[in-house]
């Protein structure tokens, strides 16, 4: 537990047992326990393909019920005169049935969305039915995102069209004449304060959305002049997203605090104020300012929020606004892990001990042996360095044609020995130079595993995201191998060779040895942003999914959603079944009409291009 972090990232939704399981708990309940390791044992005995998505709904539940009771108990604290109002940001997690456990989870606390393009506009008035509902219409608008949300509009009472640009006021105004009614609205400002972490940019003066305050008065002036300033009830703000300072969050609280006074001196009745989204996520468990962590709680950031406001709405005389967030990072991220199996390493482990050296072998062979069989814990620095020398010299002799290939790779066996052994001194003697911690690089393994990176955890890639990976099981049999994740994708791009560490970043993860019972590794923290962001790299698509749920001390897998077939994906890319299997049929009748195949292992041939087709994506094994 200590060393991969569970309890530092874990939040209390994660631990191991005795018999080195790793357990998932929803509620943060001992009396609510599901054995990760027993899940993927029934799903294997029910033939479900890896890699598997995990999904634990109930999780949902607490994380909504904690962020609501957060933000109560700020209120009921320093006596704030307003009250909290969330919306769940749907680009978070698109996905239907995780946004329908939310909004089921957050219905007493008339949990509510926010959309930032007509699509999700679309879902959102089918998901969430309820007319008294919060409903955040965000995102650059066209006439026809404009006139689908002025219908809306008249369904949902509560409907807030918020302006991100000032070229959006004059398509308003259209359908407002057209429709004959004004929806509410809200204008989204551009704050000077920038945000903290990765998505900086996301925030500040140079931000892609909001307005400027010359452009919020202007909008109040047009409103005023055409007779819907007393349509204007929201302020918005957003700070980016996986805010790592507390201290930016207050900074921005304060300054959106006094731009929501001045607007109420005008007379603008500001109902909402709405923070944003930002509150983040412990990725790597350090509670620090890094990129994957934060400084603050949950109940941290709800406190600053409602402190600030309600002390300078009492400095400057103005009533309280219903405080709205959009924290969807912080709500989902937690909920899903994804398990997957390994399939072997890159390359076979070479024992060093039958390394045979015959007479007519170069010095440099004996000279690398004897390193490695007389290095120890005291002499560990010094053999290391001779046998870089002895590793370059072996090198340049194969390059001049000195020595064959056999004598070149007995030297690599015994040079990469010396480094394996070098490597367990230096930990055995506490010596942590960043020479002995590179040299974990050189001895990791390559562990080939059955996923794509770019599929179920594309930030990673694409933005250096680090997530929470160790194995599901064995937790109780210390790992004696470092190694990095290749994925089952083509691109040297995927690989998973950066991991969280409470004093840095690893290049390496700790694992075990392989055997001849399949060995399962987990990566965690993957509800928010995966989902939709996950691409079709050398056409691996969605993966397999179990959802779990827990009731009295038992669990059970409540729904499996199958992955995509190959079919399926390659018909995103108008790949037509029936087309492609006459083209490959045509080419078939062409070989076996030459004679090159005969007719029976022909009918083979197209039932088994037919049957692959149907098939999962992902390798079986």
């Amino acid at each position: 537990m200590e060393l991969y972090g569970v309890q530092r990232w874990g939040s209390g939704y994660f631990d191991v047992d005795k018999e080195g399981n790793l357990l998932v708990r929803p509620n943060k309940n001992e009396l609510q326990t599901a054995n990760v390791k027993a899940i993927v044992d029934r799903l294997v005995k029910k033939k479900i393909g890896f890699p598997v998505l995990l999904r634990f709904p109930q999780i949902l539940d607490h994380r909504v019920n904690e962020l609501h009771e957060s933000f109560n108990d700020a209120i009921s604290r320093y006596e704030y005169g307003g009250k909290y109002q969330a919306v769940f940001p749907i680009k978070v997690n698109q996905r239907k049935e995780v946004v329908l456990e939310l909004l089921k989870a957050g219905k007493k606390y008339g949990y509510g969305l926010e959309v930032g393009t007509k699509s999700e506009l679309l879902a959102a008035l089918a998901l969430d039915p309820k007319p008294s509902s919060l409903l955040v219409c965000n995102g650059f608008k066209d006439e026809r995102f404009a006139n689908l949300a002025f219908d809306a509009s008249l369904v949902k009472e509560k409907l807030i069209i918020v302006l991100d640009e000032i070229g959006e006021l004059p398509t308003i105004f259209e359908q407002a004449k057209s429709l004959g009614h004004m929806p509410l609205l809200g204008v989204r400002v551009k704050l000077h304060m920038r945000g903290a972490g990765r998505w900086i940019s996301s925030g500040g003066e140079l931000a892609k959305f909001g307005l400027s305050g010359s452009d919020v008065l202007d909008i109040v002036e047009s409103l005023k002049k055409e007779g819907h300033l007393d349509k204007l009830r929201m302020l918005h703000f957003h700070l980016g997203s996986q805010i790592t300072h507390i201290k930016r969050i207050q900074d921005a609280i304060r300054e959106a605090a006094r731009l929501y006074a001045e607007l109420h001196k005008m007379g603008v009745d500001i109902e909402y104020l709405n923070v944003g989204g930002g509150l983040g996520v412990d990725y790597d468990g350090s509670k620090s300012v890094s990129e994957s962590s934060m400084n603050y709680s949950m109940q941290e950031y709800a406190n600053n929020v409602v402190y600030i406001m309600n002390l300078v709405c009492e400095e400057e005389g103005v009533p309280p606004p219903t405080l709205v967030s959009e924290s969807g990072r912080a709500v989902t991220a937690h909920h899903s892990l994804l398990v997957f199996n390994v399939k072997g390493k890159m390359h076979a482990d070479q024992d060093p001990e039958k390394v045979k050296i015959a007479e007519e072998d170069p010095i440099v062979l004996s000279e690398l042996r004897d390193t490695y069989v007389e290095l120890n814990k005291k002499n560990f620095v010094e053999y290391y360095h001779d046998a870089l020398i002895l590793k370059e010299d072996l090198v340049n002799m194969f390059n001049l044609a000195q020595i064959d290939l056999r004598q070149l790779a007995s030297g690599e066996i015994l040079f990469k020995g010396i480094c394996q052994k070098a490597s367990e001194f230096a930990k055995d003697t506490g010596n942590r130079s960043k020479e002995f911690e590179n040299l974990r690089n050189i001895v990791a393994s390559r562990y080939i595993c059955n996923f794509s990176v770019f599929q179920s955890l594309p930030d990673y890639w694409g933005v250096g995201q680090l997530f929470p990976v160790m194995p599901i099981h064995r937790l109780n049999e210390p790992p004696d191998q470092y190694g990095t994740l290749l994925d089952a994708t083509c691109d040297s791009d995927g690989e998973i060779d950066q991991f969280i560490d409470i004093r840095d970043i690893k290049e390496v993860l700790e694992l075990h040895s392989l055997g001849d019972q399949p060995y399962y590794i987990g990566i965690f923290l993957l509800g928010a942003y995966q989902d939709t962001l996950g691409d079709f790299h050398n056409l691996f698509g969605s993966v397999n999914e179990a959802h779990v749920h827990l009731k009295n001390g038992e669990w059970q897998i409540k729904q499996i959603i199958k992955g995509s077939t190959v079919g399926e994906v390659l018909s995103l890319f108008k790949y037509d079944r029936e087309w492609m299997t006459t083209a490959f049929k045509k080419l078939v009748e062409n070989v076996t009409s030459k004679g090159k195949v005969e007719r029976k292992e022909a009918k083979k041939i197209l039932k088994d291009y037919e049957r692959e087709v149907e098939e999962y994506t992902y390798l079986k094994f």
